[in-house]
């Protein structure tokens, strides 16, 4: 660090003391009051000087009493001590004292702060003015014809003694200023930094943005990825029959279309959210887009019906108002796409919208895997109700046939399985995918019930993950629920990598 910024540093320091003395001051001014009522002949801010020191000290009791009751304290504190005494921003807190230790520190802070500062401010005040006097006192008689409370003679050479004492003043003005300073920069991070309950919010704030992120990036890879994957195949047919079909040309090309708009609703949705605090997409928001329904701690799906509407701007797709016209997109490509509906499984209407929704998107990513792995051949999608003994449950069940010639997989693997397993794990089911005699079959089991709010629940079930299409399986996974007393795992995907993963 240069000298110049060294002493600008101190410079700074010197008005955070200064401040310190400004806070201090109502309390003071009380103290005095209450001195000159208790004790008759005490004039407020007169002399003697001892009373002064009384008053100061009456007034850091009230000063701690304030930074211990007064939580934002702590945050106008910081904030000021991150400006002027360059300490890190990682080395304090930046919101307001919540918890009883955070508080004390915070008291402890300011009673330092106001204590030292009302010294040093009040040497600023006092010394420049002595030490000017000082200074000029051999150059104007007048000075010398006062009697002053010098410790020495004024007269004769004496008098020459006066400019290194006012010299000698400012300098101790000085080094007063700039050690307190480093005391308050010393003892900063140790009273206003965080505590061990504002690192362990701190990490749960940033486990829940991970989530999030992680549900955002999961929603971009399945709708993005099942646009461009039909729009490639429904382009491709168009420029086959161009010339020999104009009709279906303009049918292939009005689809490429409605599939474009949609994915770009979904997309400005998505995006809305990481970017407008307040959207009502926000996890802070009532009606987030892709809602997961999870309580706070436990992680556990909450209770909620899907209503009429759900899955409308502002929400993700769900099984009623997505699954056909994602159907017949994918039939606009030239494959063919056949739905079994259980009778048992009621209304979609009816069914949890955190099953529904995370069911919509599981078959929208067997879709894009079988339009992209086995283009042509016909997928069959099978929604059923099944009785389990932790209670009822959702069967989704794809499969299409293996083509004959694989189609060659992406270099750098897409994300769309392990994105299935972990939607069918949050909600404590279970999802494998594999080849079986020639065909692919994808299987997600969903709890039509929220999990218990309390207790672990193991699920035995061990899902196999594969590009699909290929027959070759590249990774295994085993299903657990975590311990209703903990967070989530989250993954740490951003975004972005879902941007760059959503064409496959």
């Amino acid at each position: 660090m240069s000298g110049r910024e060294r002493v600008r540093r101190s410079a700074l320091r010197w008005v955070l003391l200064l401040q310190g003395g400004a806070l201090l001051m109502p309390f003071f001014l009380l103290a005095m009051v209450a001195l000159g009522l208790a004790i008759p002949g005490v004039v407020p801010l007169g002399p003697p000087l001892a009373w002064q020191f009384a008053g100061l000290g009456l007034a850091l009791p009230v000063a701690a009493l304030t930074g211990l009751l007064l939580p934002p304290l702590r945050a106008l504190e910081a904030s000021a001590v991150r400006t002027l005494c360059g300490v890190p921003r990682e080395a304090l807190a930046t919101g307001p004292a919540t918890s009883w230790a955070s508080r004390r520190r915070t008291a402890a802070w300011f009673t330092l702060h106001a204590g030292v500062g009302a010294v040093v401010s009040g040497m600023t005040l006092a010394v420049p003015p002595m030490a000017v006097v000082l200074l000029v006192y051999p150059l104007f008689p007048v000075l010398q014809e006062v009697e002053w409370s010098w410790p020495w003679d004024h007269a004769g050479a004496a008098v020459w003694t006066a400019p290194p004492a006012g010299c000698a003043l400012l300098l101790i003005l000085a080094a007063v200023a700039h050690g307190t300073g480093a005391l308050l920069a010393r003892c900063a991070p140790v009273l206003l930094g965080p505590t061990p309950a504002d690192r362990l919010a701190a990490a749960e704030r940033r486990a829940a943005d991970l989530a999030e992120r992680n549900r955002l990036a999961r929603e971009l890879h399945d709708s993005v990825g099942h646009a461009l994957s039909a729009v490639s195949l429904q382009a491709g047919a168009a420029r086959h029959v161009l010339d020999t079909d104009p009709r279906f040309t303009r049918e292939a090309l009005a689809a490429i279309e409605e599939t474009a708009r949609n994915a770009v609703t979904e997309l400005d949705s998505v995006l809305g959210v990481l970017g407008l605090p307040g959207h009502p997409g926000r996890p802070d928001g009532p009606d987030r887009p892709g809602h997961s329904g999870y309580s706070g701690r436990s992680g556990r799906p909450q209770e909620h019906r899907q209503q009429p509407g759900d899955g409308g701007p502002g929400r993700a797709p769900s099984l009623a108002d997505g699954l056909e016209p994602l159907l017949a997109r994918t039939r606009a490509t030239g494959a063919e796409a056949r739905l079994t509906l259980d009778p048992g499984l009621g209304p979609l209407e009816e069914l949890p919208y955190e099953v529904s929704a995370a069911t919509f998107r599981i078959v929208q990513e067997g879709l894009s895997n079988a339009l992209r792995h086995a283009p042509g051949a016909p997928v069959r999608i099978t929604l059923e109700a099944h009785r389990a003994p932790h209670g009822p449950e959702l069967v989704l069940g794809a499969e299409n046939p293996v083509p004959d010639v694989p189609v060659p997989a992406r270099a750098s693997g897409g994300r769309g399985l392990s994105g299935i397993a972990e939607r069918a794990r949050l909600l404590g089911g279970s999802a494998r995918a594999g080849q079986e005699d020639g065909v692919w079959r994808l299987t997600a089991r969903l709890p039509l019930r929220p999990a218990p709010a309390t207790g672990p629940r193991t699920s035995t079930s061990t899902g196999t993950e594969a590009d699909m299409g290929t027959g070759t399986t590249t990774r295994g996974e085993t299903n657990a629920d975590a311990d209703a007393d903990t967070d989530t795992e989250t993954s740490t995907d951003t975004v972005a990598e879902a941007g760059r993963e959503s064409s496959g």
